[in-house]
């Protein structure tokens, strides 16, 4: 959940009303919103950097504010402020409209982009009045965007320049790193994109931007007719078009890939900065061009519409409201909404790209009428809650081997083709399980079958350790079966080997013994459990059974074969013991 930080002297004074902490935090609870912290820039410093960081800086009071990590339209200054007053029926929500575009701000896409950022979007924001604290709370914006739904930069990379400074139309290429040359943000000469990615490997902020392209034949780069560069997206913006405080017009270019949160990324900076343009809330489109062509025409800032059932609206939240008064608590959310018969016709506006679902406009109702007066009802049906029985058997399992002196070790669910077939003497295709379609790494390319590969390589990396090594663990295993709903069953399973100078069979067979002792099952071939002579490539052959319960197969146990400690890179004998747990249950 992001958190941004305001100043409560800013806050209120945007407000029109001045709260006491208990009274904000009251407010924020209201309308969703959690007041994190009351704290003050200083205070943050010397918590984060120490005594000595705190020296000479501002000490007016800020508030940090936990927002819903869907609710990009509250990032910053501006959008809470809204949301709070139409919350509080102060101010109707904003009505944002786009202007035609101009041909001289289109941006033009090359084919060559379609190697590492394919889709970019474009907007311009006409007679611009930026104060300290708003051109402040716009790069700010822009940070908390990179790092929440853009995914520090991966998915989406945002760019704002200084309109006057440049000239359309603009280009966005992809070119080799040493064809890439101009003077960067706050730099004092010109450098080539090579050597910008060597200079920033040690800066703060930048340098863990810098892996997303860096090993990519070409960088993205953007340009204006001239030649001159705005920005090398995702890393940083050209000093030439850098935005200050005399900016009067703003050309926003976000490139991505990932065009649904590059249309998200810029409905949202636009609308929320639109207010300070000299037509209130007008945003001037710009045509981008594909490089096959055709062009769309950015930002889109589309309202919809969605239909809510009045009558299902009050069932899910527990209340009874007419639709007119659904109607008003939705308007308070941002949500213009009217009534028609049983049904609410909701308009959603650009800024709420959050809302995807009906269920989201049920929570804003519940948001909106609040939670603390739904009234309380005794649920229609009794139960009384329980561990699940198989959980509280695999709880009570564990203390048992804990007690016969082993450890418990926790191992990966996903291992390699080799690791449940090959290892253990078995061909793949003999193995029923269940394969990941495109694994990332060699290590991780099936959902194991068995417990006993993830014990033998625990084993191999704690060689140092001194013998005997007794280690267990009770977890599940995933076996493909063509009967079951999804194709495939879990199974729990608790498996323990024993690797010491000497093989040890007597060790995981006592361990065994003193498990169905626990659990009240005799040794009888017919009615308790029972060991019954097998034969399995991966025990030593002689030395293996089959763990029998009732009659039925549960298990195996024996002395691993040498050639699979060889597999496994161990050198000392051991044994093991795995069991199906589930029909204990």
């Amino acid at each position: 959940m992001p958190t941004i930080s305001v100043k409560r002297d800013a806050l209120f004074a945007a407000l029109g009303k001045s709260y006491t902490d208990e009274e904000f935090q009251e407010l924020c609870f209201e309308f969703g919103l959690e007041l994190d912290e009351v704290t003050t820039e200083k205070q943050m410093l010397i918590k984060e950097q120490g005594d000595q960081a705190g020296t000479g800086v501002s000490e007016e009071i800020l508030y940090r504010i936990d927002i819903p990590a869907n609710r990009y339209d509250l990032l910053c200054l501006e959008g809470l402020v809204n949301g709070i007053l139409v919350f509080q029926g102060k101010r109707e929500p904003p009505v944002y409209k786009t202007t035609k575009y101009e041909d001289c701000n289109s941006l033009h896409l090359t084919p060559a982009t379609a190697q590492i950022r394919p889709y970019a979007v474009a907007a311009v924001l006409k007679g611009v009045s930026f104060t300290k604290e708003s051109y402040d709370s716009f790069i700010d914006l822009q940070d908390k965007l990179h790092q929440n739904i853009c995914r520090k930069r991966t998915l989406v990379a945002i760019g704002t320049h200084d309109l006057d400074t440049i000239q359309g139309p603009f280009v966005y290429d992809a070119l080799p790193p040493n064809e890439i040359k101009f003077k960067a943000l706050n730099q004092t000469k010109e450098l080539t994109a090579s050597e910008l990615m060597e200079l920033y490997s040690s800066h703060a902020q930048l340098k863990q931007y810098l892996n997303i392209i860096k090993d990519s034949p070409v960088y993205p780069v953007i340009k204006d007719k001239n030649g001159v560069v705005l920005s090398m997206p995702p890393i940083i913006n050209g000093d030439h078009s850098k935005i200050t405080l005399n900016t009067k017009n703003v050309f926003i270019e976000c490139t991505a890939t990932d065009l649904t949160k590059a249309i998200i990324v810029l409905d949202t900076i636009v609308c929320m900065f639109s207010e300070y343009c000299t037509n209130k809330y007008e945003v001037q489109q710009c045509k981008v061009f594909a490089p096959d062509g055709t062009y769309e025409l950015y930002p889109q800032m589309q309202y919809r519409e969605e239909l809510v059932n009045v009558d299902k609206a009050n069932g899910y939240i527990g209340i009874s409201e007419s639709g007119s008064q659904l109607a008003t608590l939705l308007s308070r959310m941002c949500l213009s909404a009217t009534c028609d018969r049983d049904a609410l016709r909701v308009r959603v506006p650009p800024t709420r790209h959050d809302v995807i679902h009906a269920c989201d406009l049920y929570e804003d109702i519940a948001i909106a009428y609040g939670y603390n007066r739904i009234p309380r009802v005794a649920a229609r049906g009794a139960a009384a809650g329980a561990q699940c029985a198989l959980s509280k058997l695999s709880e009570q399992l564990r203390h048992e081997c804990a007690r016969a002196g082993y450890t418990e070790a926790l191992t990966f669910t996903l291992c390699s083709r080799d690791d449940i077939a090959s290892k253990l003497g078995l061909k793949i295709e003999d193995v029923p399980a269940v394969h990941i379609s495109n694994p990332k790494t060699l290590e991780f390319q099936v959902v194991r079958t068995v417990l006993l590969p993830g014990l033998l390589k625990t084993l191999a990396a704690n060689k140092k350790m001194p013998l005997p090594l007794k280690l267990f663990e009770i977890s599940d295993v995933v076996i493909k079966d063509e009967t079951a709903e999804t194709g495939a069953r879990n199974e729990r399973r608790v498996c323990a080997v024993y690797c010491g100078r000497a093989a040890g069979f007597q060790f995981v067979h006592g361990l065994l013994d003193r498990v169905c002792a626990m659990l009240r099952l005799p040794w009888h071939q017919e009615l308790g459990y029972y060991l019954r002579q097998c034969e399995d490539p991966a025990y030593f052959p002689g030395r293996c059974a089959e763990v029998t319960l009732q009659g039925r197969v549960i298990g195996k146990i024996g002395v691993i074969h040498p050639n699979v400690l060889t597999a496994f890179e161990l050198t000392n004998p051991c044994s093991a013991v795995e069991i199906n747990i589930e029909p204990f249950v």
